[in-house]
């Protein structure tokens, strides 16, 4: 608390003026700023403190050679990174060198394959067209021409048919496929020497080119065993252009690339503002994915990270800020494969971890819309006081650079999983937009990074990192307050829910399941945010109060209940519970590995139609509620207390995990 009392005392207090912003639910509309708070003096250095020229400088060079996506210049990358992380004052940085060999597994993810390319060219040598339409696809000009872990051609390329895609494969052998038909694997077996991508997220940008990074035969990373087809991707004035010729008759193109596989390394870079408390002080995670192509994803996330903690060190050695008691850890490495493995081989640290952000955000334009930042907060299994004190940071920082700001319920596709149970460091998200959408495409360069954007991530990144790096008793218990106000205004969302339910029920069977769920929601509503104030301090008269107050909604949704089935004439109404899963109370699943399931390890005809379940969704939501004591029925109910009713096969689905020895069963 010291330290924190002594930053006040340095710098004073920071007064906010009142201006419109966004609900805290993502909904707009207009409020006053938060009042000033313990974190109100903080905020204020950093927000006239930050400079994101460097930031922008380093953005570039990532990107310079992250948008090559070959593994030698990944490890060119993490080199230039290791240097800026030296350059922003941080100790202890060491470049990590995971195993890149197709083989090797952190968690059930495995290990991508190392690839290198260095010509690919994709040229339409029959029909004759004009000369500046003849060439479809040029890695030394546009890199994301070729298709990462694209097969080689012959030496020299070839010429060759090209065909649309379809079901059919009888006509595919040594031949081009134009598009999306049968599966890559299938395409391998019939003989085609490759495929033609002509997929991108944003059709509009007709002379830029989605990036193809997904070409496992499994899964999402090109493991051993993958069958080495050729990939080029062309933009759809080029996809246009073959589809009319196609139209005509017959077109031949010249296809060469020089590609290889190898086992290499996929490294990780970290290095650390070593606290006060030592070399065992627990420590506050920064994290962001390097190695993809664009300066959006992800150049920018980890180019605001180095950017955080150069400003707080700046800050510390002038004395502007103290150091504080605990590590503050800046970790760039590869997307899920490198941070798994991360995890796995540095379990002493994770440990010791109590919080964590990453960043794997664009940094638009400002002045376009769908710019602002959007916080993605924790899976209800780990619910937080994270999540309370970073939408009470933004809460009072955007307003004062006047931008709009919202939060949504957990989703993950990247490097935010950490609050798994099964790895247990809590963790928020910023996620911003590109304003011209372009995600995996060309487009996404330096050129349309926004340093204000690159500011706020850099201010927000500092603010919540040092916050919890610095934080004593007092403030551990004012962020256990700040989630017990988040707490009453969720338990009164969830009660607002249920009451439109009830005002729309037509009948006895309808109230009688919204009476069972009156119990249901609001008991799980007060235990989770009860978890979450708990997670910071153990507020025991409060979370008394939250319970109270959890008691008269209950009562309040029961006389609504009342009252609606008076209003449709019917005499009384009994609570109607779900039947009971009799063979899921008997099952009670152990995980047996850290994060989740990826299925890259399994051929794709072997799944029985169940999901490699890598991200959110219900499989993920459902295996972090399996903690080796609750019984697979329990996870269920918890499942869908989270994510709404549900139809997934939830029993088959961990039986089949189990036939595959994902997971193991202990039986009830």
């Amino acid at each position: 608390m010291r330290r924190l009392t002594l930053l006040l005392l340095m710098i004073g207090t920071v007064a906010w003026t009142q201006t419109p912003g966004p609900s805290p639910t993502g909904r707009s509309g207009s409020r006053a700023t938060a009042s000033p708070g313990p974190a109100s003096a903080l905020l204020g250095i950093l927000r006239d403190e930050t400079h994101p020229d460097q930031a922008m400088r380093d953005v570039v060079a990532i990107w310079e050679t992250d948008r090559w996506f070959t593994f030698p210049k990944f490890e060119e990358t993490a080199k230039n990174v290791a240097a800026m992380m030296r350059r922003a004052g941080l100790e202890e940085v060491e470049i990590g060198t995971p195993p890149a060999d197709g083989v090797t597994q952190g968690g059930f993810w495995t290990m991508p394959l190392a690839w290198d390319v260095k010509a690919g060219t994709l040229e339409i040598v029959e029909p004759q067209v004009p000369a500046d339409s003849r060439m479809l696809a040029d890695y030394q000009k546009i890199p994301t021409s070729i298709g990462m872990w694209s097969g080689p051609t012959p030496i020299g390329g070839v010429v060759t048919d090209v065909v649309l895609a379809s079901s059919d494969l009888q006509n595919v052998k040594g031949k081009l496929v134009l598009g999306q038909g049968a599966s890559k694997s299938a395409l391998a077996k019939a003989g085609a020497l490759g495929v033609i991508s002509e997929t991108t997220e944003n059709r509009d940008l007709v002379d830029e080119r989605g990036w193809v990074n997904s070409f496992g035969d499994n899964g999402w990373s090109f493991t051993k065993g993958s069958a080495p087809l050729v990939c080029f991707s062309i933009t759809p004035r080029g996809s246009q252009r073959v589809r009319e010729l196609l139209k005509k008759g017959p077109v031949k193109v010249r296809a060469n690339v020089d590609s290889r596989y190898y086992a290499g390394v996929y490294p990780y870079v970290t290095g650390v503002i070593r606290g006060t408390d030592g070399s065992n002080a627990e420590e506050v995670l920064s994290l962001g994915h390097l190695f993809e192509q664009g300066a959006h994803d992800n150049a920018t996330g980890v180019a605001s990270i180095i950017g955080a903690a150069e400003t707080l060190n700046r800050l510390i050695k002038g004395g502007r800020l103290p150091r504080p008691k605990r590590t503050i850890r800046v970790l760039g490495m590869g997307e899920c494969y490198g941070t798994m493995y991360y995890l796995e081989h540095n379990k002493d640290r994770v440990k010791r971890t109590i919080a964590a952000m990453c960043i794997d955000s664009p940094a638009g334009l400002q002045n376009l819309a769908g710019t602002e930042y959007t916080w993605i907060l924790n899976p209800h299994s780990a619910t937080s006081y994270v999540d309370a004190f970073a939408l009470r940071l933004a809460e009072e920082y955007y307003p004062s650079v006047g931008r709009p700001w919202g939060w949504m319920a957990h989703r993950s596709s990247t490097d935010n999983y950490l609050g798994d149970p099964s790895i247990g460091i809590p963790t928020v998200m910023p996620h911003g937009g590109y304003g011209v959408p372009a995600h995996h495409n060309s487009y996404d360069t330096p050129a349309t990074v926004d340093p204000k954007s690159l500011r706020d991530l850099i201010v927000m990144n500092a603010a919540y990192t040092y916050f919890l790096a610095s934080a004593g008793v007092a403030e551990r218990r004012w962020m256990a307050d700040v989630a017990l106000t988040r707490g009453y205004s969720q338990m009164a969302a969830a009660s607002g829910k249920l009451l439109d339910q009830i005002a729309l029920a037509q009948n006895a069977e309808s109230l009688g399941r919204l009476f069972y769920q009156i119990r249901e929601r609001l008991d799980y509503a007060l235990d989770r945010e009860s978890q979450a104030v708990r997670s910071a301090w153990d507020l025991k008269e409060g979370l008394a109060d939250l319970a109270a107050f959890s008691q008269q909604q209950k009562m309040r949704l029961e006389r609504a209940v009342r009252d609606r089935a008076a209003a449709l004439g019917i005499d009384s109404i009994q609570p109607l519970a779900p039947p009971r899963n009799r063979e899921a109370e008997q099952i009670v699943v152990r995980r047996k590995r850290m994060g989740t399931i990826t299925l890259d390890d399994l051929p794709r005809e072997q799944r029985e139609s169940f999901p490699a379940a890598s991200f959110w969704g219900v499989p993920v939501s459902a295996l972090y509620w399996c903690d080796g004591k609750r019984n697979l029925a329990e996870v269920i109910r918890l499942t869908e207390l989270e994510m709404g009713p549900q139809s997934f096969d939830f029993v088959g689905y961990f039986k089949f995990l189990e036939k595959h020895g994902y997971v193991e069963f202990t039986r009830n």
